[in-house]
């Protein structure tokens, strides 16, 4: 196997760099070239102004060496950082045991995935491994029994619906983020890659490969070795290092023995996705002394050049780390992204039924004052039986803060509506929205309009965030059907 460089258009040049691949090599190679390697950052750089990205190493480094880098002027803040970061874990995961547990008494199979796949396997590894979100797998046809359960349990969308606007769009979409108090964080997928990387086929040997553990007591399937380097590749590989510590995880599966290589390259060929795994094999090999066979990556090499163009340039570009590139390559990235995420394999049905109608909002002229009915998040609507086109005009004031304005229309648990305006111009004050369409005939509950927030909001959320993703209180000035 020949020796990868760094420069474009090898694999090396979408390899980390600089500080990055020194915080990776301080975790993963040999201890004292580690120890030394960890040292030296941390003498350089200020814990409090690194980021999310270099925080989730920091805690795998700081859980591999402990007190012996206790001479450094920033242990105190290194151990109070991991201490901080373990907690949030453990704090999202009580919050999931109890969705996590009902699934599995309901004979629903559950397969963790990611960071938490890998402490289910290795409890060991949570005071290093940062999980503030648990990501878990179910199969299509269970997807609407795990959304029924997760919303009886009292969480919430992470886009700010109502569980009613999204139960029809179930069938079509790849993932959804749950969210509950202050640390709940659930991702619910019923497809474990995205639907440029869809396989069937690799649907069902990933439930076939999967093996047994167990997650705050909770019996669960985690991925095989080789479907946990796949997917970490597939998901961290391209998404230009957001966070990092998936190669953690790609080096902790190897080094466990028990990779079935043989089904990894079949994972891989059947993903396309043979330029970001060989990008990350050929990190892990060559610069941090992974044991991964020359024989792999020779295969890898040879899928490589059986891709076409296009698609290596584009997986080279998408797994340059960010903050490694220039103006011109950051432009370059984003549209090869926007490729990709707009792709979708014919093996990926979409199935079920239509999402509620939008309804696009219309600003009238500012009003000085609404003098009318005092505002609210809920708002009952008055039915003329014989009508199915309504006009609604409502009163609300504004934030100055460009961002878009969300309602939905419910007919009992059905949204037959979505109201949406954008505030492009970021006009604050008092303001008349006006929004009109055709309501299902076969509507026949009693009609509620109801504001929503455009993300899931915590109690603790700044005044800030409030202004740009709270929902807008509001009254109606006109109702109107014909």
């Amino acid at each position: 196997m020949r020796r990868v460089a760094r420069r474009f258009p090898d694999h090396g040049w979408a390899w980390p760099d600089g500080s990055l691949d020194q915080l990776l090599k301080a975790a993963l190679v040999e201890d004292a070239a580690a120890l030394k390697l960890a040292q030296e950052w941390l003498a350089r750089h200020d814990i409090d102004a690194a980021g999310f990205r270099e925080h989730r190493l920091l805690a795998a480094i700081a859980l591999r060496f402990g007190k012996r880098l206790s001479e450094q002027p920033a242990y105190p803040r290194l151990a109070g950082l991991q201490k901080m970061l373990w907690s949030r874990s453990r704090f999202a995961m009580r919050e999931a045991e109890p969705v996590l547990r009902a699934l599995v008494e309901a004979d629903c199979p559950v397969m963790l995935i990611k960071g938490a796949a890998r402490i289910a396997l290795d409890a060991h590894a949570q005071k290093g491994r940062v999980s503030h979100d648990i990501d878990f797998l179910v199969r299509p046809q269970d997807v609407g029994l795990a959304f029924q359960t997760i919303c009886r349990f009292g969480w919430e969308p992470a886009t700010g619906s109502s569980s009613h606007a999204l139960v029809d769009r179930l069938p079509t979409l790849r993932s959804l983020n749950f969210q509950k108090g202050e640390f709940g964080d659930l991702d619910l997928h019923q497809f474990a890659y995205h639907a440029a990387h869809s396989s069937r086929i690799d649907d069902e040997g990933l439930w076939t490969r999967a093996v047994d553990a167990e997650l705050v007591g909770v019996p669960v399937k985690v991925p095989a070795a080789s479907d946990r380097i796949a997917m970490a590749v597939a998901h961290g590989g391209l998404d230009a290092h957001t966070h990092s510590d998936w190669l953690v995880d790609c080096d902790a599966a190897i080094r466990g023995n028990s990779i079935d290589w043989d089904a990894l390259l079949e994972t891989v060929e059947r993903r396309s996705i043979a330029v970001p795994t060989a990008i990350a094999l050929t990190y892990l090999g060559q610069e941090v002394d992974a044991p991964v066979p020359m024989w792999v990556l020779g295969r890898l090499d040879e899928l490589v050049r059986r891709t076409k163009p296009w698609s290596r340039l584009s997986a080279l570009l998408q797994a340059k780390p960010r903050g490694s590139y220039g103006s011109i390559v950051w432009l370059a990235r984003g549209c090869a992204k926007l490729v990709r995420l707009r792709q979708a394999r014919p093996d990926r049905v979409q199935v079920g039924a239509p999402s509620a109608p939008v309804w696009r909002g219309r600003r009238r002229t500012s009003v000085t004052g609404t003098g009318g009915p005092i505002p609210a998040l809920r708002q009952a609507l008055a039915r003329d039986g014989a009508a199915s086109a309504l006009r609604l005009t409502l009163d609300c004031d504004l934030p100055p803060i460009r961002r878009r304005i969300d309602f939905e229309l419910r007919s009992g648990d059905r949204v037959v509506a979505l109201l949406r305006y954008r505030n492009h111009l970021a006009q604050k004050g008092p303001c008349r929205l006006e929004f009109g369409g055709e309501i299902p005939v076969d509507a026949e509950e009693a009609l509620v309009l109801d504001a929503r927030p455009t993300r899931f909001l915590r109690s603790r959320s700044s005044p800030q965030d409030l202004a740009a993703f709270g929902a807008i209180p509001f009254s109606i000035h006109l109702l109107a059907w014909h």
